[in-house]
């Protein structure tokens, strides 16, 4: 056996959230955590990779290896939580990922599989651990456990499924070695059937009852698409050397699991259609562990109740390990001394959550934010945050709670997903998952912990979507704040994406319907006539019917004094040195890096329109993500970064062109200036919520991305825009004090 070397990742520029969490290595923009180190200990000839998280922790979680159908990615949903408070270690089982795939159903049997296990224990210099397994790596947990007890501090074995002598109804008369003439159900789980070119057939009816739950469509996806990462030939030698065929020898794990010394913890989920109840029950007994049944869950629990597995995950290793890293920012975990104070003592707390995709929601919610202190003096305010929202909340002097460190970066995440001015933006949503489990958890943290009585979310999805999940987990009063409501698919998504949309949908119909109470406000940004008049889906209700049933209408929250900042717009144009005779045009992408291309494409039609204008002058405006040295400047064009209160640049324009984000689009609808906007290509939002909303109005002139390509059409629009005179629908003016009335009556 040889050990790969122990790399460690190069530390990563300074984050802008207030303290660096440990683990904060070179980062992956759309993963919930990144390892530290990174290995390969080569087994026999066979190279298997493994990764450790937060290795300065006391205290090591090892993520074991499920069946090679999937890879140690299958365990996104707690790396991020747990290696917060423990070093935890994840490594691809043999035939999986990134390790090696050797030929022949011998190299697959369940004491290979836990000699690969000790090894990547000796490789990561970990003496003991708490063992985590799914389904197959159960076994290999109990191979580990009875041979080598001092290695194993305890053992949590999800939906145990191998080895055990336990009946499957259904699947066990049916042989999974010889042909069969038939390719129903469970027929389909057959060697022949997937080398006969059944696989992918087999895939969507293994994963489909491996999550039995509803709205499963992404766990369903990932699954599949990780078992596309292997070809038929190895998950049926992985099979082989499980079951004992084609010359694998198989054992019972029964006599090694009555071995088990160490403590255990069985979660086995009433509607698992891979391995029933049963399973996980014989190995509670056999091991004398504890089991807890997750009713109506399958066999997938880590992937589809990511916050209930996290939090049993975490309260076991703290049971039979004392030991946890404490959250640094928590005052609380000091061992020596502790304060609790009697409730009516304790002042009133609010948490803010700022949705950081963009900046438009840090404006309105700082306004409102100071509306609500106004009607609530001795109300104190901590807001959760993440960069680019950050930067607002310092500019005001807003208190920014210290575990916002421990935030992964959406921004970051939705940045990584575009293309040229085109952001899938529902699907790069749901390709957000492990970020957003991974800052609920943060949250959840935080809350347990900060007596908080209210938590205002502005598109906090993450919070909203498993408060839903978990309404056990609220105590305190939350308002939800948003600006549109329903997902709308794409046309060119086809039928399709509208079936994931509608899905969406209906499950935040059916969370809304089964537990009202975890919403005590629901504010909708805008007015009843705002919200776009179309079916959620097939069978489903009126998206503007349903809205005016389950929110309260604030009206729009510019966030600014309108005549006050028009009165400052001559200030501003000095400031930046444009002159009496001339005419100004800002150019704006909002707070993420993804309108560069727009940007650059703006700056090609500099000379075109000064050509068509030559009073013409450019301000173009990169935001706090978007490095201004990047962006040429020609003749007639000034770049800028990040600048506070962009509305204040707004005003002082004759002509903007914007990306056609909601925010943006309205501040220059409330000041009555022209603009034209170029909405973000596949942004369901902006293609639909935000366009319906500025018909309303009347407002800009919208311009397809493929006209904006073209220089001299994209100085026709905005020659033609220039002065040219209005007549938008007035904006309210109150919308915050409105909001934050909304919020007053909950704390």
């Amino acid at each position: 056996m040889s050990h790969g070397p122990r790399v460690a990742r190069p530390d990563p520029a300074s984050p802008p959230a207030p303290a660096s969490p440990p683990g904060a290595a070179f980062a992956h923009p759309s993963r919930a955590a990144d390892a530290e180190l990174e290995g390969v200990v080569v087994r026999d000839g066979v190279p298997v990779v493994w990764s450790v998280y937060n290795d300065a922790a006391p205290t090591t979680v090892v993520l074991v290896p499920t069946w090679s159908i999937v890879p140690s990615r299958f365990w996104k949903a707690q790396v991020g939580y747990l290696s917060r408070h423990y070093r935890v270690v994840t490594f691809d089982g043999r035939g999986s990922g990134r390790s090696g795939r050797p030929a022949g159903a011998a190299a697959y049997t369940d004491t290979e599989y836990a000699a690969d296990l000790l090894a990547v224990l000796d490789a990561t210099s970990t003496a003991s651990a708490v063992l985590v397994t799914l389904s197959c790596g159960a076994a290999w947990a109990v191979h580990l456990a009875a041979r080598h007890p001092s290695r194993a501090q305890g053992i949590v074995a999800i939906a145990p499924s191998c080895g055990l002598d336990v009946p499957t109804p259904g699947r066990d008369h049916v042989p999974w070695d010889q042909p069969l003439d038939t390719s129903e159900g469970w027929a389909k789980y057959n060697k022949h059937y997937w080398l006969g070119g059944g696989y992918d057939d087999f895939l969507e009816f293994f994963f489909g009852r491996m999550f039995s739950e509803p709205h499963s469509t992404k766990q369903i996806e990932d699954c599949i698409a990780w078992a596309h990462e292997i070809t038929p030939a190895v998950l049926a030698d992985t099979t082989a050397g499980r079951l004992g065929c084609d010359g694998a020898v198989c054992e019972s794990i029964v006599p090694l699991a009555r071995a088990v010394t160490c403590s255990v913890l069985v979660v086995h989920g009433s509607d698992d259609r891979i391995r029933p109840l049963a399973f996980g029950e014989r190995l509670a007994e056999l091991t004398r562990g504890s089991l807890v049944v997750l009713d109506g869950a399958g066999h997938g629990p880590p992937a589809r109740d990511p916050v209930k597995v996290n939090h049993l995950i975490h309260d076991f290793v703290q049971q039979v390990t004392g030991s946890s890293v404490p959250p640094a920012w928590d005052a609380a975990t000091t061992p020596t001394r502790r304060t609790w104070t009697r409730a009516l003592r304790r002042p009133k707390r609010a948490l803010y959550l700022s949705s950081p995709i963009g900046l438009g929601h840090a404006q309105r919610d700082v306004a409102i934010a100071a509306e609500l202190r106004a009607q609530r003096p001795d109300l104190q305010v901590d807001w959760l945050a993440q960069h680019p929202v950050t930067r607002v909340l310092a500019q005001h002097g807003e208190r920014i709670h210290p575990a916002s460190a421990w935030l992964r970066n959406e921004s970051g995440h939705i940045e990584h997903e575009a293309g040229e001015h085109d952001l899938h933006a529902f699907q790069a949503i749901r390709r957000m998952d492990e970020i957003l489990v991974n800052n609920f958890m943060v949250f959840s943290d935080v809350v347990a912990s900060g007596d908080y009585d209210l938590v205002i979310g502005d598109e906090a999805w993450d919070v909203d979507y498993f408060l839903h999940e978990n309404p056990e987990l609220k105590r305190f009063a939350f308002a939800w704040m948003t600006d549109f409501v329903g997902w709308l698919p794409m046309p060119d998504g086809g039928a399709s994406e509208a079936a994931l949309t509608a899905d969406y949908n209906a499950e935040m119909i059916s969370q809304r319907a089964r537990f009202g109470r975890v919403r005590d406000q629901s504010v909708f940004v805008g007015s009843l006539d705002d919200v776009v008049d179309q079916p959620f889906g097939p069978g489903l209700p009126s998206i503007r019917s349903w809205t005016a049933d389950n929110y309260a209408f604030a009206g729009y929250v510019t966030g600014f004094d309108t005549d006050a900042v028009v009165g400052e717009a001559e200030t501003v144009r000095a400031s930046l040195g444009v002159a009496a005779d001339e005419r100004l045009c800002v150019v704006t992408v909002g707070g993420s890096g993804v309108g560069e291309p727009l940007l650059r494409r703006v700056l090609d039609a500099v000379p075109a329109a000064r050509a068509l204008a030559p009073d013409l002058r450019f301000v173009v405006v990169a935001g706090p993500r978007i490095d201004p040295a990047s962006l040429p400047a020609p003749a007639g064009a000034t770049v800028l970064g990040y600048v506070p209160d962009l509305y204040r640049l707004s005003a002082a324009c004759d002509v903007a062109v914007v990306q056609g984000g909601l925010t943006t689009c309205m501040e220059l609808t409330a000041l009555r200036k022209p603009f034209v906007y170029v909405p973000l290509q596949h942004h369901f939002e902006q293609t639909f919520h935000v366009r319906a909303r500025l018909d309303r109005y009347e407002a800009g002139r919208y311009l397809p991305y493929e006209a904006a390509m073209d220089p001299d059409g994209l100085a026709e629009a905005v020659a033609k825009e220039v002065g040219r005179e209005v007549a938008y629908r007035a904006v309210e003016t109150d919308g915050a004090a409105r909001a934050a009335a909304m919020l007053a009556d909950l704390v």
